[in-house]
């Protein structure tokens, strides 16, 4: 769907390229039958259409076939828990897969018609994606949940993972004229879908590019993200080093990607921490050191200390307004460990609580992130580098899970299921 009005673009090359190729089979004939149901070669003609116009994967006729097994399985999933897409509830999907591109359904439909893909198939295939998000709902969704503390250690793992400033690509540049756009695709496609290493997509764009960089295998120099488009830096940032996009389309040719490296920093206060501890004043070394023996976490030590407990501090604070001894000993700690540190005539018990970063504390405590202008209005300009709110985070967490037990799920439909072929 990325590249879906790109793709709508490329409709008009479609119908351009030619007409339903002369097949000596007959195009409603069964290639495939899932569970009974056909699917004949004429639906994996239209699919293959179809997929070509989103822009997206299964354009040759592996794909498509494989594309309407699956949704069999899952309409076959819909039917045995009972459940029916509605002439509203399809009108519904229509509408918002159709809008995806800017358009109405009526209108998108339309652009698929004038590419040679009749209206069935479009509807089959939101049909079957709307049951299929409906048995997702009834079967999967009320087993998911997302904790508090898987999403601190996802807000974490950002916090600590560098922000990328700098791309090193290579690029693949394939013309395509007027009425060859089919032809040009299909290429991409080809290189994309292999999965190539550096050096067989440097291989590729020697071969097949036509940018001056195709003798250096297409290579490029290391390239300032903010230097790139906007509307391709989200595509540069999905890939990890190593990887290809998928094929874009451009005026006169379609174009690809291979991310080679990045660079980047971390944002700003990533390394500063937020430390919940307890101290307790104690007459000597010895006994502040019985006690960090005793208490097994900071829950405890309250009762540990028995009438000692009054006098025990907690306190949350940044580690730089932490005193240096009492810092020291928190630096090697794991949450719920106690240290002692001796002053002589006199031993503070110092026990961690929990660590944290700075701008987790910051977000919690409602502190602005945002830059201010001078005048004092909020800058226009959203921070690309911020932290998303942990409601954004939850939510992420919850649909990776439930794509993943979706995918499982269909997974098991699909080694259950009867798959033969006439």
């Amino acid at each position: 769907m990325r590249h879906i009005l790109s793709g709508i673009a490329l409709a008009a090359g479609l119908l351009l390229g030619a007409g339903a190729p002369a097949v000596a089979q007959n195009p409603f004939e069964p290639v495939v039958y899932v569970n009974d149901a056909a699917v004949t070669r004429y639906e994996v003609q239209q699919r293959m259409r179809f997929m070509q116009v989103l822009g997206a994967a299964g354009t040759d006729a592996a794909g498509a076939e494989q594309a309407l097994i699956d949704d069999r399985l899952r309409d076959f999933a819909a039917r045995q828990a009972g459940i029916e897409v509605t002439d509203e509830g399809l009108q519904t999907g229509l509408e918002e897969f159709a809008s995806r591109a800017g358009l109405g359904a009526a209108e998108f439909t339309a652009v698929l018609e004038r590419a040679g893909i009749e209206q069935q198939a479009f509807r089959d295939f939101v049909a079957s994606g709307v049951a299929w998000r409906a048995v997702v709902r009834q079967r999967i969704v009320p087993g998911i949940s997302v904790s508090d503390a898987e999403i601190q250690q996802e807000l974490t793992r950002r916090i600590e993972t560098p922000v990328v400033t700098r791309v090193l690509l290579s690029e693949l540049i394939i013309p395509a004229p007027p009425g060859q756009e089919d032809a040009a695709m299909a290429r991409a496609r080809e290189v994309a879908g292999s999965g190539p290493t550096e050096a067989q997509f440097a291989e590729a764009a020697r071969r097949l590019s036509a940018s001056g960089s195709a003798a250096a295998g297409g290579r490029l120099a290391w390239i300032d993200l903010e230097n790139l488009p906007p509307s391709l830096r989200p595509v540069i940032l999905s890939l990890s080093p190593g990887q290809t996009s998928q094929p874009l389309t451009v005026p006169g040719a379609v174009v690809l990607f291979h991310l080679r490296d990045t660079q980047g920093t971390l944002r700003p206060g990533a390394r500063e921490q937020v430390l919940d501890y307890m101290t307790l004043r104690l007459a000597s070394a010895a006994e502040a050191a019985a006690l960090a023996a005793r208490a097994r976490s900071c829950d405890t030590l309250y009762a540990e200390a028995g009438g000692a407990a009054a006098a025990i501090q907690r306190q949350t604070v940044s580690q730089n307004a932490i005193p240096g001894l009492i810092a020291t000993q928190l630096a090697s700690l794991d949450d719920d460990e106690a240290a002692v540190v001796n002053y002589g005539g006199s031993a503070d018990l110092v026990m961690l609580c929990s660590r944290q970063p700075a701008l987790l504390a910051e977000a919690e405590a409602g502190v602005a992130t945002t830059a201010l202008a001078d005048d004092g209005v909020e800058a226009a300009v959203p921070d690309e580098g911020a932290l998303p709110s942990r409601d954004a985070v939850r939510e992420e967490i919850f649909n990776r899970k439930a794509t993943a037990a979706a995918d499982a799920y269909l997974a098991e439909l699909r080694a259950d299921a009867v798959i033969r072929r006439p």
